[in-house]
């Protein structure tokens, strides 16, 4: 019989790869935006739902696919939302408008939401030993803030060499591959009792997230106080209250409310959307100035933000490491303090800012976000048993999505309308919300975890327990 550890491995690297082509998509096509702008005819408006139309519906239907690849098996769902995550990027790069483009988004929004947490979710079955377990996790972690960082100069380098449809073209060969390897390598998995699915907790869950960040993006160009915004608030509103009831009720939710009340849990979550804002809003800002403001090629605007790609591949796994051996807090607390020194020294970009101060600001944002990772995924499964680990995964995977939408739709909303030589002091807030999003990390990272005999405390119980 074969040692199972390289089969475990395999698997690992199966799914680290699909979560790869989640990760890349958030922010590769940022760089490209002008190209896309100018080749489409889409002003910053349609750009960022360009971005968001991906986000959000990822956002919205992480939990979902979860849940479902639990109920109908993990290994099928994962193969369909590569299928369609393929067919959807190659309607992308095929796209004669923009309007084909966001709704080409949107699908592809759809097929990786069936990914991210499945395959975390297939990982956390086939590794059981907690040790290997946080390993595996800072592997995972690793393998995502790359990816996210690596974008831009991925993307930079496409557009620069051939244009921006090769940014969607891209994912075709690597779905190809992970299809094939996941038919053989993947085993099936399911939950030992299945949950019922929440129909009208998705449908609502939609309408919340979808329409906060449709806010934020719509805000600055119809104006804040107008009718419109205004009936937006309060539909908004009125959608979060009937969730939050619906939810409550519910036999088997969608997102538990009992979840929440757990303050490690909710930590965790809210970690992974300021630290996600901060990530989206930085990149879409440092793209926008250095290409519109500075006229830097799209390529070299990648290599401006390489340090933080390279940071959170070193760093994440180290992240996974402490927090196996002394719990979440210490990354977290590691990754607050460099997320704030990054954002406080990018307040002071101006025009005339060399691209290697630049770069080490980056470099600390990408350290704070590498440290970020792990402690949150951890925390999050820790909170459920193995057999909710899709839902478990779609929480946090949802969590983050949401931070990127929102740090887009802030970012944009900043800079929308501006002109060339005003992007630097029009962007300077955008760098306040990044060293913000540090300190929030900072103020939650006593409430993570502690550590029990020498290594991180696993939280076992139901939902209904305190830390």
């Amino acid at each position: 019989m074969p040692d199972p550890g390289p089969r475990r491995r395999t698997v690992l690297a199966i799914c680290c790869l699909s979560l790869f082509l989640v990760g890349l998509d958030t922010t590769i096509v940022n760089v490209g935006l002008p190209a896309i702008g100018a080749g489409l005819g889409v002003g910053t408006r349609g750009l960022e739902w360009t971005v968001d139309a991906y986000t959000l519906t990822l956002a919205a239907l992480l939990i979902s696919s979860g849940a479902l690849a639990d109920r109908f098996g993990r290994r099928r769902v994962f193969r369909l939302g590569l299928a369609v995550f393929g067919a959807a990027s190659v309607a992308c790069a095929l796209a004669p408008d923009a309007g084909v483009l966001i709704a080409a988004r949107v699908a592809q929004g759809v097929g990786a939401s069936m990914l991210s947490p499945v395959a975390l979710a297939i990982v956390v079955n086939v590794i059981t030993e907690p040790g290997e377990r946080a390993r595996a996790i800072g592997v995972w972690a690793a393998v995502f803030g790359a990816s996210m960082a690596a974008g831009p100069l991925v993307g930079g380098l496409l557009v620069e060499s051939a244009g921006w449809r090769s940014v969607f073209w891209v994912n075709v060969p690597v779905v190809a591959v992970a299809s094939g390897l996941a038919a053989v390598f993947v085993p099936e998995s399911r939950a030992e009792r299945p949950r019922r699915l929440d129909v009208p907790g998705q449908l609502l869950l939609v309408a919340v997230v979808g329409g906060a960040v449709a806010l934020l993006i719509e805000g600055p160009h119809v104006g804040w106080g107008s009718r419109a915004m205004v009936g937006g608030y309060a539909a908004v509103s009125v959608a979060l209250v009937v969730f939050a009831r619906v939810e409550a009720r519910r036999a088997e939710p969608l997102v538990d409310p009992a979840l929440f009340r757990r303050v490690s849990f909710a930590a965790a979550a809210a970690g992974a959307v300021v630290v996600f804002v901060a990530l989206n809003a930085a990149l879409l800002l440092n793209t926008l100035y250095l290409q519109q403001a500075r006229g830097v090629a799209p390529f070299i605007v990648g290599l401006v933000t390489l340090p933080l790609a390279l940071a959170a591949t070193v760093c994440a796994p180290l992240s996974g490491v402490l927090v196996g051996r002394f719990g979440a807090r210490l990354p977290l607390l590691a990754a607050g303090a460099f997320l704030t020194a990054g954002g406080f020294c990018l307040l002071f970009v101006t025009d005339g800012t060399g691209l290697r101060a630049l770069s080490a600001a980056f470099l600390l944002v990408g350290v704070g976000f590498g440290f970020a990772n792990a402690p949150i995924t951890a925390t999050a499964v820790a909170a459920l048993p193995p057999d909710r680990a899709g839902v478990a995964g779609g929480i946090t995977s949802s969590a983050r999505q949401l931070g990127s939408a929102v740090g887009v739709a802030v970012a944009g909303g900043l800079v929308a309308g501006v002109e060339p030589g005003g992007l630097a002091g029009a962007a300077r807030p955008g760098w306040g919300v990044v060293a913000g999003c540090g300190v929030v990390v900072l103020a939650l990272a006593p409430l993570a975890p502690a550590v029990r005999s020498g290594r991180a405390r696993v939280l076992r119980s139901g939902p209904g327990r305190g830390r």
